[in-house]
């Protein structure tokens, strides 16, 4: 580990002196690549520099006990307590650092919501998903855009995709994605009983165009007009957009925007991250046969998270954690659930899981 930190503090200081070189700054990609590598390795280098001062403090500290005498001995040896601690918190954070990174940490995501298991309770089910995803991002200071939606007969969703912009967003949601389960009274349940009903969420990395390329002979292009709830139309163009990409069969459609191009645009947007993650998900599965999609069937009995509104409870069955603050976590409060889900990705990475 020792030398691969002296190899990262190398490499730092290497670059440091290359981002001021006028062939840098004159060339801006180069200058936003560089920058962006050197803000990666300075949590590294800082704690690997720290860690090597608390060791040169505690050798110096072991010298002095063996030339001490008295009094002196006892506080040494407490400062020698104080720097092997230190020593240990330094390394703990030295190999989470030294974690590979995510590849998508700096990436925005599209979040895609839909109404699955249960009817018209999973469509009012997946709005109230949207509003929580929607509160949470406020909250955290990222910019929500709606790319599209199809509303259901009783005001809930059938489907809805969305962009989120902002620092650390990919972290943020990452483990949202696969079937939510909620257990509740619907608002058209006359005898009271609890219900329960799914609906799915897909996380997608967004994909820069240079990422994923789109060959104009793969894709399947289909104009028509907008309809909103019961069919009716709602515009009188054809200004509503459906993509097919021939080689996969992935089909995207969008009718939000009053133009064409708009909706074309937002289309090939969303395909361009739907066809990121199958990638990443493909290169995975070479890696871990048992690694399993986001949405499943869909069905309840597959859920990762279930939101009980009897009990108040929402617990996420994946890492075994239950909170009863069910009102809160509707109102975007997901820190603490977040906070778990990563702690628990960071615990197997060093475990080697």
């Amino acid at each position: 580990m020792l030398e691969r930190l002296a190899s990262l503090e190398t490499e730092y200081e290497g670059l440091l002196s290359q981002v001021a070189a006028p062939e840098v700054l004159a060339d801006q990609r180069a200058f936003v690549e560089l920058s962006r590598r050197i803000k990666e390795l300075e949590p590294v280098v800082a704690a690997y520099r720290a860690y090597r001062a608390t060791l040169d403090d505690l050798q110096a500290a072991r010298e002095m006990l063996a030339e001490a005498g008295g009094d002196d001995r006892e506080f040494i040896r407490e400062q020698i307590a104080e720097s092997e601690a230190g020593a240990a918190r330094l390394e703990d954070d030295l190999k989470v650092l030294l974690l590979p990174r995510d590849p998508n940490d700096d990436k925005n995501v599209i979040v895609e919501i839909r109404g699955a298991e249960g009817g018209e309770e999973a469509n009012l089910f997946a709005k109230d998903l949207f509003e929580m995803y929607g509160r949470y991002a406020e909250r955290r200071g990222w910019r929500l855009e709606v790319l599209g939606v199809d509303h259901s007969e009783r005001g809930g969703l059938n489907e809805i995709s969305f962009l989120v912009k902002g620092d650390g967003v990919w972290r943020g949601y990452k483990h949202e994605g696969g079937p939510h389960r909620v257990q509740r009274v619907p608002v058209t349940e006359s005898q009271g009983r609890i219900h329960t009903s799914a609906a799915t969420v897909t996380v997608l990395p967004e994909a820069a165009e240079v990422e994923i390329t789109l060959d104009p002979a793969d894709l399947k292009i289909d104009v028509y007009r907008s309809t909103g709830p019961g069919g009716q139309s709602v515009n009188t163009t054809d200004s509503a957009v459906r993509v097919t990409h021939l080689p996969t069969g992935l089909v995207v459609a969008m009718q939000d925007e009053k133009s064409q191009i708009q909706n074309r645009a937002k289309a090939l947007q969303v395909l361009r991250a739907r066809l990121l993650k199958a990638e990443q998900d493909r290169q995975a599965a070479e890696l871990s046969e048992t690694r399993r999609g986001q949405i499943g069937g869909g069905g309840r009995s597959e859920k990762i998270r279930t939101y009980n509104y009897k009990e108040n409870r929402v617990t996420d069955h994946r890492i075994g954690l239950t909170v009863h603050n069910l009102d809160r976590v509707l109102q975007g409060e997901l820190d603490d659930i977040v906070g778990a889900l990563l702690a628990d990705e960071r615990a197997r990475q060093l475990a080697g899981g």
